[in-house]
């Protein structure tokens, strides 16, 4: 709310940030009435605003080649300010050392790709990106 008071007072300045910021905070509300929460805490805040960001990036991938460079400054502006509001992710270093951790946790047995990701998935949830993890787990289990 207070960077939506200051995106307010800075006009023209704030205006992109104004409106990422109200898209944001509608898109929280309308998933806290398809859940039928009053209220979501801040694990499913972060959700949303993880799904926002996502849904951004392949908006800039498709849009990346058409020439719209007015377009894909926006979508990138849009990103960062989202990113703000989200913690850091970890480093492929780190989640590489996380899957390793977790493929010598597992018996031998279990070793495939979904039981790995499940596992994996499960300590790093909204840690690190999937596309990223799903990357690293196919790679070391190859």
């Amino acid at each position: 709310m207070a960077d939506m008071k200051t995106a307010m007072k800075a006009r023209e300045e704030g205006k992109l940030a104004l409106n990422t910021i109200r898209m944001a905070r509608a898109h929280i509300r309308q998933a806290e009435i398809d859940d039928g929460h009053a209220d979501f805490n801040d694990d499913q805040v972060l959700a949303v605003l993880r799904k926002e960001v996502k849904q951004r990036k392949e908006t800039l991938a498709e849009i990346a080649g058409s020439g719209r460079e007015d377009l894909v400054k926006q979508t990138k502006a849009e990103i960062e300010v989202l990113e703000k509001y989200l913690p850091a992710e970890m480093s492929a270093e780190e989640v590489e050392k996380i899957v390793k951790e977790t493929i010598d946790a597992l018996d031998p047995g279990q070793r495939n790709m979904g039981s790995v990701m499940k596992a994996v998935m499960a300590k790093l949830k909204g840690k690190a990106d999937g596309k990223l993890i799903n990357g690293i787990v196919r790679k070391l289990l190859a």
